[in-house]
């Protein structure tokens, strides 16, 4: 019986039926010299059936163990236990099945150690990064928050199964503000010298068939502080320029008038003194550019109604505006709120928008106002918003790199801040919020 299990099913079935057959009919022809051919036969038969029965349970059997292993191994790879194997020592079918399946374990589970390895490779990555990395489901649920996330939003606490919007309210008013609007953006946390910047980016994809949301919050203080270093280095380069492209044919011309005035030649002196002067006014406004923006007086806040005031911004700036509430009175200096407008509104001029895509917003906020300039340009790179709001940083030819900084410091200044933050569909929004 040992030497069928090496043979096929097929066979071995086969081998057993002419077995019995041969038996069934050798011993209908013995017992016919004793008995009648009919008794003969129905004895034969009922000893064969006896025969096929125990033959069938001594077959069988391991056939059936087989399959319940079979089974149960099935069962432990559905749970995720790859650990199992079936022992087999014969050949034929069932045994290339249980080699098969053997090998499918094997691979199964070097698949999932390879797996587990990646994912906690991956986790710890994850979990080390400084940048704040979040994940919501549909729902708005945190599926994923690493340990700066943490940090930053929940003082160490567990994200996983918080809903987004309940972690916003126990989080800073103007991470709550930047993370409640669509788009990637900066945005500053802190006052002063203990100001904290911060890059927003915003990523949808597909996961399970349902659509989540990654949300990433990079640190960029210290980077930033390197960045203001070089750019310093920069406004001096830039100053140094200028002053020796006004004072070197300022000093050029007074020695050529002062050589006409010797030599009593006066026709050409109009023209000297005329280009020294404009040289020098040239000189005095670039000068005054910088100054203005490094003696910022403080603000001189008075209540200011807000019709009122963006009818005086139309009458120097082309915009469309939308006004919440109507008659809103807010309280800032007019001057210069309007002078920090009027250079985001010219910025939004030059980005290639239509003159029609430009647009001023004012909201009421519980606690203050939110003024938002809107345009449908190209937008802005990562590594132009996150030097923008620097002093003196311009991707402009001609640019002075002061109106962004001036508008920051302003709303700065009335105890504000200001973001910007890239437009769905193209184009940029610069949002500046007062307190009341």
């Amino acid at each position: 019986m040992r030497r069928l299990r090496h043979l096929s099913i097929s066979l071995r079935l086969t081998a057993i039926a002419i077995s019995i057959a041969a038996l069934t009919a050798a011993a209908t022809v013995v017992l016919q010299h004793w008995l009648p051919v009919w008794v003969a036969a129905s004895l034969a038969a009922a000893g064969a059936a006896a025969l096929a029965l125990m033959l069938q349970q001594r077959v069988l059997a391991p056939m059936r163990a087989l399959f319940r292993a079979l089974t149960g191994t099935v069962t432990s790879y559905r749970d995720g236990d790859f650990s199992f194997s079936i022992a087999w020592d014969a050949a034929g079918d069932l045994g290339e099945l249980v080699a098969a399946h053997n090998a499918l374990g094997d691979t199964l589970r070097d698949q999932r150690l390879a797996l587990v390895q990646r994912e906690l490779l991956l986790d710890t990555i994850v979990q080390n990064t400084p940048v704040a990395m979040v994940l919501l489901d549909p729902s708005q649920r945190v599926v994923l928050g690493n340990v700066a996330a943490r940090k930053m939003l929940s003082g160490g606490k567990r994200l996983e199964g918080h809903s987004f919007d309940a972690i916003l309210t126990a989080a800073e008013p103007a991470v709550c503000e930047a993370l409640t609007r669509d788009g990637d953006g900066m945005f500053t946390v802190g006052h002063d010298d203990d100001e904290d910047i911060y890059h927003l980016s915003r990523r949808r994809f597909r996961l399970n068939g349902r659509t989540h949301e990654l949300i990433l919050l990079r640190q960029l203080t210290a980077e930033l502080r390197r960045q203001e270093v070089q750019t310093w280095k920069k406004v001096i380069r830039v100053i140094s320029h200028e002053l020796n492209n006004s004072l070197a044919p300022i000093a050029s011309l007074a020695h050529s008038g002062s050589e006409l005035v010797r030599r009593g030649n006066y026709d050409r002196l109009p023209t000297a003194l005329a280009t020294i002067e404009d040289r020098a006014r040239h000189l005095e406004s670039f000068i005054r550019d910088y100054a203005r923006f490094a003696k910022l007086p403080a603000p001189r806040k008075e209540a200011v109604e807000w019709h009122r005031f963006i009818a005086q911004l139309r009458a120097q700036v082309e915009f469309a505006s939308e006004l919440h509430p109507i008659d809103g009175i807010g309280l800032f200096d007019a001057a210069q709120l309007e002078q920090a407008l009027i250079n985001l509104l010219k910025n939004a001029h030059e980005s290639g928008t239509a003159a029609s895509d430009v647009k001023l917003t004012v909201r009421a906020l519980s606690d203050g106002w939110r003024i938002e300039v809107q345009d449908r340009g190209s937008g802005m790179n990562e590594a132009v918003l996150a030097n923008a709001l620097l002093p003196f940083y311009s991707t402009k030819r001609n640019g002075t790199g002061l109106g962004l900084a001036l508008a920051r410091e302003i709303a700065e200044a009335h105890g504000g801040r200001i973001a910007l933050l890239n437009r769905e569909g193209g184009g940029l929004c610069v949002a500046m919020y007062l307190p009341v």
